[in-house]
């Protein structure tokens, strides 16, 4: 009989409701890296696949999630890893016991750093790329990061500050902009609140180089006049659910740029890349500067809770299902 292992998977493309704890075999991947999981992470985009809203759309059921840390069950001998190893790793089927990952996606998690932690591996890698591949970020620069509070803005504000920038977090309460001062923000204004003349005045009125986007929606058009000229916008994702239009004469006028920010298909195209990343992240860890943040952790049958949180914005740092102790 093969191995099986406990899984969280998704039957219907009805939202988090359709999500069932259930039993699958244990993946059979030749050349791929199999991971005992201890914790996954849990995603915006997780959500929008329960509804047959994100552009990756497998065949049903199946289990979601791409944020995998656990510990090497096996690996090929030619991947650097062995069994034992702590390791995080981007793929796909991360709510199980088991996770199948490609080598090239896998990386050792640094000493010091927990499973829960780890999970935020794509945020920071995000981050990194878009901060420094993408952005060009330059010490001194004001960046203004809109979702400060959540796993992906928590991420981009400790990196940006630990490359010495100015970081100016938006994020929607006082719970939230607490959370955002903890991760380095070295000021927080509330998206509630009249944010861009704020962000305006904590520049003099120039305005910031730099605006780090996850939400997009409404406020993308006001990001845009909170840009210096020659800033540079990245378009993270559409958390604030609409994907907003560029009217490219106010590009034109300011000298400004709208860059998309997609790390894992440049990471595709650009495999090289993948070590300078994991490099610049391991010495932004080594100097204490990034320490992911964790908000809610729940057991692995509890995934629709988990994504509720997201939905109804009440998540703060990343978001995590705990498989094994």
């Amino acid at each position: 009989m093969p191995e099986t292992m406990r899984v969280l998977r998704l039957t219907r493309l009805e939202g988090p409701d359709a999500l069932e704890i259930g039993e699958a075999p244990v993946p059979d991947a030749p050349g791929a890296v199999i991971i005992d999981v201890h914790a996954a992470g849990v995603a915006f985009a997780d959500l929008l696949m329960t509804r047959g809203q994100y552009q990756f759309r497998p065949d049903l059921p199946f289990v979601p999630g791409s944020d995998i840390a656990g510990v090497v069950r096996s690996a090929p001998d030619d991947s650097g890893f062995r069994s034992g190893d702590r390791v995080v790793a981007t793929g796909f089927g991360a709510w199980a016991e088991v996770a199948a990952a490609a080598p090239a996606s896998t990386f050792v998690i640094p000493d010091g750093m927990s499973f829960e932690q780890a999970t935020s591996l794509i945020n920071y890698q995000t981050g990194y790329f878009g901060l420094v591949t993408r952005g060009a970020l330059q010490p001194g620069e004001h960046v203004l990061v809109h979702g400060a509070a959540g796993g992906v803005g928590t991420a981009a504000v400790q990196i940006a500050r630990g490359l010495g920038a100015e970081v100016i977090a938006v994020a929607q309460g006082d719970e939230k902009r607490a959370i955002a001062a903890e991760a380095g923000a070295q000021h927080t204004l509330d998206a509630d609140g009249d944010w861009l003349e704020a962000a305006k005045a904590l520049t003099g009125g120039r305005g910031v180089e730099m605006v780090y986007d996850p939400v997009g929606g409404d406020r993308f058009t006001d990001s845009l006049r909170a840009l210096a000229p020659g800033g540079r916008l990245l378009v993270i994702g559409f958390a604030g659910g609409a994907i907003p239009q560029v009217k490219v004469n106010r590009l034109l006028l300011n000298n400004t740029s709208v860059i998309g920010v997609a790390w894992p298909e440049w990471a595709r195209v650009h495999p090289e890349t993948r070590a300078v990343v994991a490099a610049g992240l391991q010495a932004l860890w080594d100097s204490g500067h990034v320490r992911p943040i964790v908000g809610q952790v729940f057991p692995l049958e509890r995934g629709a809770d988990a994504l509720r949180a997201i939905e109804e914005r009440r998540a703060t740092g990343k978001i995590v299902l705990r498989v094994r102790e």
